[in-house]
């Protein structure tokens, strides 16, 4: 494509270059221009904007900001640094104090402005430690501007503490009696070693992202990554904000747990702390084995699909609702949906109980089995890894030609996690008819998973042949996921979906 210089000369009169180029024709080269040249993927519904940070980008923007309050207020970085944590990194309140009152706020937070001449490590004639009582001149000693002075491993023994063992940072004070000058990170890396020096600075690092609300660490063992995000907390009943994190993990940056599309952290919190009030009903439930309906066998699950198949009667099954499996992939499929009773057969408190109960069992039926369906689902992916082995080494497919496996357990890891809070999002839903077309996205994903999920269990030798099969169906489970959540998220934007408990 040519550049706007190639159409038009450097003289002002707008004259062209290419004399045979007709005025229209460069009309239309503009406006693809304009329509194409800040192209970029639209964002989905459900999804929310977000940047993941390293700790040397944390770092990095924290002295970006003391270097700036510097400027500003004519300090020194040490005090610019305590000013910004003691208000929280809020910058503009901070300016607007200091500026209003500067010896309030220093008296507060803890700095003097002006410079003490007997401050840092030095060594003092016929000085003696009110703390260890230790005297002689060669004794190192050290004093904050404040000038209550000590020797040197007092102070070290004092800061060691209070970083290594009570893991403080931000406001650490001088020993002295009452006094509330503090330490900044030059006065505290003079005293310390440098393992706890690390420490004090990691620990720092920390309170910079707990103190703000659009950072947030990521919860993965042992992962180093922060993540920004501008979702605030009162906007969490309208959205799901699920961040992925450099890591590879994916969780809610409301809330820090896993990755709970559809369902809106309020609900999320209700429901996991409904289903550990019933734990001993949730653990009845969630039990790995099952009769058979026709001959009573038992039998247990094994695989994350949910089409069973006694092996003594033949009888084929759903897991989850124990109906004929030659129902389920017809228009006769409910078994994500819950059929409430009459009114007559709920008139005493009694029954009205065993109505409720009955109610709750069918949704955390669904969610627990789709949970544990998931970690079969990765269970069988790891078995499968030799699969995939064996089909590059008897099909002739390269490595990168197997991968269609890998694509497909991701997926269906992926939508056993959205389908499992499917169920806890429709247990909170008011019915009414935008309650029955979310059920229709939840069955249609649901018998869409299944298929694939059975697709995925076959035997190597099968395996080859179905690979374009298998790349459909995966393809089309992923466009029905997308398809649930962007009508959800929309629902939630929209203020839609009407709930029987309030959000909070």
């Amino acid at each position: 494509m040519m550049s706007d210089e190639e159409y038009f000369s450097d003289g002002s009169d707008g004259t062209f270059q290419d004399d045979s180029m007709r005025f229209d024709d460069v009309e239309e080269e503009d406006q693809y221009l304009e329509d194409t040249r800040f192209d970029k993927p639209v964002k989905k519904a459900y999804e929310v904007d977000f940047k993941v940070h390293s700790d040397q980008q944390i770092r990095s923007g924290q002295q970006a900001q003391f270097e700036e309050i510097s400027n500003i207020l004519g300090l020194d970085i040490g005090q610019a640094a305590l000013l910004l944590r003691h208000f929280k990194w809020q910058k503009e309140k901070l300016i607007e104090q200091y500026m209003d009152n500067p010896d309030s706020i220093n008296k507060a937070v803890g700095i003097r402005p002006e410079a003490h001449e007997d401050t840092k490590i030095t060594k003092v004639k016929d000085f003696v430690c009110d703390i260890c009582c230790d005297d002689g001149d060669s004794m190192e000693t050290f004093a904050l501007p404040c000038g209550h002075r000590y020797c040197v491993e007092c102070y070290r023994h004092y800061l060691t503490q209070k970083i290594k063992e009570e893991g403080e940072s931000a406001r650490i004070q001088c020993m002295g009696d009452k006094c509330t000058m503090a330490f900044d990170a030059s006065d505290v890396q003079a005293v310390v070693d440098d393992d706890t020096f690390t420490r004090y600075k990691t620990l720092l690092d920390r309170t910079y992202v707990d103190d703000r609300e659009s950072l947030r660490w990521c919860p993965a063992p042992n992962c180093i990554y922060a993540i920004e995000c501008g979702v605030r907390q009162k906007q969490l009943n309208q959205v799901v904000p699920t961040v992925l994190c450099d890591c590879g993990y994916q969780f809610c940056f409301g809330c820090g747990l896993a990755d709970h599309l559809p369902c809106p952290c309020s609900l999320v919190k209700k429901w996991l702390k409904k289903c550990e009030d019933d734990s001993e009903t949730a653990n009845w439930i969630s039990a790995h084995t099952k009769e058979c309906p026709i001959c009573v066998s038992t039998i247990e699950k094994n695989g994350g699909c949910n089409h069973m198949t006694c092996r003594k009667c033949r009888h084929e099954f759903c897991w989850v609702c124990m109906g004929p499996w030659s129902e389920h992939g017809t228009s006769w499929y409910n078994c994500n949906r819950f059929e409430e009773k009459s009114g007559i057969d709920a008139r005493d408190t009694q029954a009205k109980s065993r109505a409720s109960l009955e109610r709750y069992l069918h949704y955390y039926n669904r969610y627990a089995n789709h949970e544990q369906s998931a970690k079969l689902d990765k269970e069988l992916y790891t078995k499968t890894e030799k699969k995939m082995t064996q089909l590059q080494s008897t099909s002739g497919m390269s490595w990168i030609e197997v991968q269609y496996l890998d694509n497909a357990s991701k997926v269906l890891q992926q939508c056993r996690q959205t389908l499992k809070w499917t169920y806890a999002f429709a247990f909170y839903l008011e019915k009414n008819n935008l309650t029955h077309i979310f059920e229709d996205n939840q069955k249609d994903l649901e018998m869409a998973v299944e298929q694939l999920s059975e697709l995925f269990e076959k035997p190597v030798d099968q395996l080859a042949n179905l690979k374009v099969e298998m790349m459909d169906k995966t393809a089309y489970v992923s466009s029905r996921r997308i398809m649930l959540l962007e009508d959800t998220a929309k629902g939630l934007a929209e203020d839609r979906w009407k709930f029987n408990v309030e959000l909070v």
